[in-house]
């Protein structure tokens, strides 16, 4: 039977059942082919309750750098019986399916090359304790994987004393179980396969981490202090990655106190307020939640963004409507931040596609929220937030100082005759602001959330309310011009036709565009990193006869905003969704465009328009 063969390009996906521990293991064998200097995307992909319910955890494999998600597996590791045919079916032709043999399974296809080990009953001989035992069968098939796949074991084993670094006496079971499943394989196959994972210098200096913690991280640079949060899935881990980091690095360093704040308020609502009261009151505070959060939420976005108080929100989205799919991810939150709540709001997002971005946007975020006085919403998913990601290592300017916007010293007040925290001086829409205590006898930092005039005095004229209404607009145009701007994928226009992709599809898009190529078809691509759009977004797409707009939600969501916000002509703009939870991959892309380019080409996926 004719077998695959490929060095450093395939897609490992492992079946598991979820509470079985081998969460660990998995996480474990990516680590290993990243030490190898070899890329890996690897997926979690998990159910929403805690134990018995199938699990999948995927790795792609690429010294090319193709990270974005791929169809079909060429290596199955096939442990939990309940799916073994669905897992059998998703392996392609000539692919490797490895198996626990203890028992017996029925195989029904005969263009996979089958290969079975007796994980449990290798475990049952070396183990006398029943939890390890239930453990050490998923280290052990690692072990067996080390030989299939000709991977230097000495690697392995420095994974296994970096994953167990101040727990020393897991370190020695954890190798006589790898050794388990490698002698196995080595004692009883022809090793390596035709698959192999072979050291390279394809990563570099290049950093492996999860794009909540790298979000936490840039909390932390950017001068948070005031973390208020309820746990909900995707997002509990930022909260606590942020608790982590503050332990380690917002420490006094004369008196050793804590200098931060973390509050589990008892829902999302009273969260978010914490979170606008330390904002309010100086201090650099933040919430994060996913889709049924905002919803909870959006009342005191409407506060925050009328009596103009900064705030910085992680939105980690998830599959919805309603409860949805918790455990998968979807970019389908859009709309719902930009006009977060009732009445003429407008919320401004930010886009991240990969945890280095999410560090540096996570930090600019407070800057950005005190220099233009309104929430900002870092929209990330669970793909980014949950899943480790092979990214650049994080730089930061120590010379970087905090911009704290137009905020004014009791200095300052006592020039000023009658201070106006409503008042447009500058014409950008941004008013100045004081904190609390600043000033004896001026209570400058009084705001409100109702109708007011330019001196906070609650008004109900019609005129001045719509002017109040026309200065915010104002506002939302200078962010425009402060928030990052889209980038483009060449400097000059080289098709008529133009994608637009945003957030997590960007890992897609370069291989996308290399199967575009390929069939001849050139586009020109740009990326949104924000909202409020900046000028050049537009531009684009009047630059183009066609647009094709890349989004994860079912509703088209990032062009119904291009054509509320832009004023751009609907019938250029053509919709290419995926909403099945999983990220959207480069074929997936790659044929609905040619399909719609091309008359007659192969079409796939949910929706092309």
């Amino acid at each position: 039977m004719a077998a695959l063969n490929a060095i450093n390009e395939f897609v490992i996906r492992f079946a598991n059942v979820n509470g079985s521990g081998s969460a660990s293991a998995n996480v474990m064998f990516a680590k290993i082919v990243y030490r190898m200097g070899v890329p890996v995307a690897p997926k979690n992909i998990f159910p929403s309750n805690i134990q018995g319910l199938p699990t999948w955890f995927e790795a792609r494999v690429s010294a090319k750098g193709h990270l974005g998600r791929r169809e079909g597996v060429d290596l199955m590791v096939a442990m939990n019986p309940q799916t073994f045919a669905e897992d059998l079916a998703d392996v392609v032709p000539g692919g490797y399916l490895l198996y626990d043999s203890t028992f017996e399974q029925r195989i029904s296809r005969t263009d996979v090359n089958v290969i079975g080990v007796p994980l449990t009953r290798l475990c049952l001989e070396a183990f006398e304790d029943p939890r390890q035992r239930q453990l050490f069968k998923n280290v052990a098939y690692v072990g067996a994987l080390a030989a299939f796949l000709d991977i230097d074991f000495e690697a392995v084993k420095e994974v296994v004393s970096l994953q167990f670094r101040g727990k020393e006496k897991l370190v020695g079971p954890n190798i006589q179980a790898l050794e388990l499943g490698r002698d196995y394989a080595l004692r009883h196959y022809d090793c390596p396969l035709g698959l192999r994972v072979e050291k390279c210098d394809a990563v570099g200096d290049k950093i492996m981490i999860d794009g909540n913690s790298a979000a936490a991280l840039g909390c932390v640079f950017g001068g948070a202090t005031v973390a208020a949060w309820y746990p909900i899935t995707p997002s509990t881990s930022v909260a606590e990655a942020f608790e982590r980091y503050c332990e380690r690095m917002r420490v006094d360093e004369k008196t050793g106190e804590h200098k931060y704040a973390i509050i589990q308020a008892e829902d999302e609502l009273a969260a978010i307020g914490m979170a606008i009261g330390a904002n309010w009151n100086g201090a650099r505070g933040f919430t994060a939640t996913s889709g049924p959060g905002i919803s909870l939420m959006t009342e005191f976005l409407g506060l925050a963004y009328f009596a103009e108080i900064p705030l910085v929100l992680f939105n980690v989205q998830r599959g919805g409507p309603s409860t949805g799919m918790p455990t998968r991810t979807q970019q389908s939150d859009i709309t719902a931040c930009a006009y977060a709540s009732h009445g003429d709001t407008k919320q401004m997002l930010l886009f991240p596609s990969e945890p280095n971005e999410c560090f540096n946007m996570s930090a600019d975020a407070f800057d950005y929220a005190d220099r233009l006085q309104t929430p900002i919403i870092v929209m990330s998913d669970l793909d980014l937030g949950m899943n480790d990601w092979v990214c650049d290592p994080f730089e930061w300017d120590q010379e970087r100082r905090f911009d704290r916007g137009k905020v004014l010293d009791a200095e300052a007040l006592d020039k000023i005759e009658k201070f106006g925290r409503y008042r447009d001086v500058d014409g950008d829409g941004i008013c100045y602001r004081t904190y609390p205590g600043t000033h004896p006898e001026k209570g400058a930092f009084f705001t409100r959330g109702t109708s007011r005039d330019n001196y906070a005095v609650y008004t109900e004229d019609g005129d001045v309310h719509a002017e109040n209404l026309r200065r915010l607009n104002r506002k939302f145009d200078t962010g425009a011009k402060i928030l990052p701007g889209p980038e483009f994928g060449q400097e000059s226009q080289r098709s008529t036709i133009g994608i637009i992709y945003f957030g997590t599809t960007a890992t897609a898009m370069p291989e996308a565009l290399e199967q575009l190529e390929d069939q001849d078809i050139i586009v020109d691509t740009m990326r949104i990193r924000a909202f409020p759009f900046a000028l050049e977004v537009a531009e684009f797409v009047r630059a183009h006869e066609t647009v094709y707009i890349i989004e994860q939600n079912r509703d088209a969501q990032m062009r119904m905003l291009l054509m509320n916000e832009c004023d751009l002509a609907p019938d250029k703009m053509k919709k290419i969704l995926n909403y099945d939870g999983m990220p959207v991959t480069a074929r997936f892309i790659a044929e609905n465009i040619a399909a719609a380019v091309k008359p007659g080409a192969r079409q796939g996926g949910v929706a092309a328009e």
